[in-house]
């Protein structure tokens, strides 16, 4: 029998070997609501020719609260016209759905189409909210759990409105929107998640088993407490959902045995709009955890400019070539703003941590040379956090270049970075000749990671050099393929062409060699 299974914690039902139908039934958040006298069909098919002589039915419900009451909606279970249980009164009032397991005899099943049917009472005065069901041969006891769990992960990117408040308080305040991806291949939903961004703020949150919601706390990086909460608003399948962030990629190993071993690759993005994490940790629905403090800077710092492209300009002068892209070359040419405030937007294709960055005044006009600016970082283009803050600079000659270090910030990694000046020598114009950056090598991680049986163990990962342009998209992957394919379609179809051209030729001229000794012989 193959695996069967209805969940209805997401919208629509994701299904397995079945169809639902439903009469006076609603779809909620993370359930199907059934009133009096509703009645939810799932029509599965059993293998011709398979035998099983019992099934193994398990209904995942909860009733609905009646003010202080538990609740009641009493239920019959009928398979193919059968009753299999009738009154069965599921209990209610908590929060939590229960497990209803049911022996459903193999008499009862036939080759072909079946038809399990839950069906609420016609005086039920709560609802029933009904969350999942499988169905298995005996001797194949939790395969469709498993399935459904499988199905259930491969969306694993996922997106949350948030809310937080002060404790001991009744009034909600909208938060940043959070989003996180933490997977390492072993297709398990989280349980929890934790994260302590670079600036020292902290989460700790826990999620619904639907993943519809979580609960937990936010401590700022100013020691404020706050009570946090989030309702699911999207979830994708990697690598949607992450164009606009930067994934973490490692190849990982795990130390047991004395010695550390490959395992496999780990994707870690959280972003809850407050800048970089340098540490997560986490734990999934089948009880397995893991740790991972991230470190940046595995070697020396390095000249990253040619990493460098302008993605924006508040102003250039392009009537005369003065534009925004001769900052990141060695060239004596410049680029000019007319106004006395001006920006720059850099971007590199993947994260980057600056330690310092160095400014060159340009050919003429000292008042030009900027005196007050800001240095941003972002991994979005639209959520910023300052570096670098300057003022009453100045420079003393012209192509004069001026390093300027970055504080305690410099060790977050970013992929965008704006030279915002707010101030100059007193003209109507600001320029510079260049900007170069330095910065330090992409991030590792270490940790420990244990799975649900076993004892904590040594977990470590070095970053994958993976392009964010193009291999972090799956979707990009497929296209290579594709075209790939097609191209080689093409020359084959090329080779084919040409080799039938030549049997083409081929043949001609042996016609035109046979038409020739016909007329030989017609002549004799």
């Amino acid at each position: 029998m193959q695996p069967t299974f209805a969940d209805f914690s997401v919208t629509p039902a994701r299904v397995s070997n079945c169809g639902a139908t439903y009469e006076a039934c609603h779809a909620a958040s993370s359930h199907l609501a059934m009133s009096a006298g509703a009645r939810a069909a799932l029509d599965f098919e059993v293998d011709a020719g398979k035998q099983i002589g019992e099934a193994t039915l398990k209904v995942t419900a909860l009733v609905s609260k009646l003010g202080r009451s538990p609740g009641y909606a009493p239920v019959d279970l009928v398979v193919n016209q059968h009753v299999l249980a009738r009154g069965l009164t599921v209990p209610g009032g908590g929060d939590l759905p229960q497990d209803n397991v049911f022996a459903v005899p193999g008499r009862l099943l036939r080759p072909g189409t079946n038809t399990l049917e839950i069906r609420t009472a016609d005086d039920a005065r709560s609802m029933l909210w009904l969350y999942r069901v499988t169905l298995d041969s005996v001797y194949e006891r939790g395969r469709s759990e498993r399935a459904m769990a499988a199905e259930a992960a491969r969306d694993t990117v996922f997106a949350y409105t948030t809310e937080r408040r002060e404790p001991f308080t009744s009034s909600w305040t909208s938060g940043p929107r959070l989003l996180f991806h933490v997977d390492r291949g072993e297709q398990s939903l989280p349980a929890q998640l934790g994260w302590r961004g670079v600036d020292g703020a902290e989460s700790a949150i826990s999620f619904q088993s639907n993943m519809s919601d979580f609960h937990g706390h936010h401590r700022a990086a100013d020691g404020t407490l706050a009570e946090f909460r989030g309702r699911i608003s999207g979830r994708w399948a990697f690598p949607e959902g992450t164009e606009d962030t930067h994934v973490h990629r490692f190849g990982t190993e795990e130390g047991w045995g004395g010695d550390w071993h490959s395992s496999d690759e780990l994707r870690l993005l959280v972003d809850d709009g407050s800048g970089p994490v340098e540490r997560v940790t986490w734990r999934d629905q089948r009880g397995n955890s893991g740790v991972a403090g991230l470190r940046t800077g595995a070697g020396a710092p390095s000249d990253v400019t040619a990493d460098a492209t302008v993605v924006d300009v508040s102003d250039e002068y392009t009537a005369a070539g003065e534009i925004a892209d001769h900052l990141l070359h060695a060239s004596r040419e410049k680029w000019l703003a007319g106004d006395a405030q001006a920006w720059v937007e850099f971007g590199f294709e993947r994260p980057v941590a600056l330690t310092s960055y160095t400014l060159t005044s340009a050919d003429d006009f000292p008042q030009r040379d900027p005196r007050d600016w800001l240095l941003l970082g972002s991994t979005d283009g639209v959520r910023w956090t300052q570096l670098d803050s300057r003022s009453g600079e100045g420079f003393t000659e012209r192509f004069e270049a001026r390093t300027f270090r970055i504080g305690g910030t410099a060790a977050a990694p970013f992929t965008r970075y704006r030279l915002d000046i707010t101030g100059n020598g007193g003209a109507d114009e600001i320029q510079l000749s260049g900007v170069r950056f330095t910065g330090i090598g992409p991030v590792d991680f270490s940790g420990y990671y244990q799975r649900y049986d076993e004892g904590p163990i040594g977990y470590r990962g070095t970053a994958l050099d993976v392009p964010e342009s193009s291999a972090d998209s799956a979707v990009e992957a497929e296209r290579a393929a594709e075209a790939a394919r097609l191209t080689e379609e093409a020359e084959q179809a090329a080779r084919l062409a040409e080799e039938l051209d030549r049997a083409a030729r081929s043949l001609a001229e042996a016609a035109r060699s046979m038409g020739r000794m016909a007329a030989w012989v017609r002549g004799r």
